[in-house]
């Protein structure tokens, strides 16, 4: 059974910075999509930072130069550092594991960001 538990939320003042890890037990194919999503009150989640097993990456637009994804795929986890923070990047924040050959997807219960202006 694959399981993600993610770290690393909580408050911050607007410029500030947090480092999100999600680290994954279980067996999960080796190649895979490990992504950040997240969802503000009243708003669809969104898919904020991906990154594949060959370290491609891509990135919304608006946290595109302050945001950096990264993963260590020994150890099945995968990082999110967020500088420059801004009051609309609070959030929760999820992390997502989609394995390309079976499509199967598993979940992170989520980790709270707020950012304070």
């Amino acid at each position: 059974q694959v399981q993600l538990v993610e770290s690393g939320g909580g408050l911050v003042q607007a410029g500030g910075s947090l480092r999100l890890s999600c680290a994954a037990s279980g067996s999960i194919d080796r190649l895979n999509i490990m992504g950040w999503y997240r969802q503000a009150p009243g708003k669809q989640r969104e898919l904020v930072a991906a990154i594949n097993s060959y370290g491609s990456t891509n990135y919304i637009d608006s946290v595109k130069g302050r945001f950096t994804i990264s993963r260590d795929s020994a150890k099945n986890t995968v990082y999110l550092q967020m500088n420059s923070l801004k009051p609309e990047d609070t959030a929760v924040y999820y992390c997502n594991v989609r394995e390309l050959l079976t499509t199967r997807g598993y979940w992170g219960q989520g980790t709270q960001v707020t950012v304070s202006s």
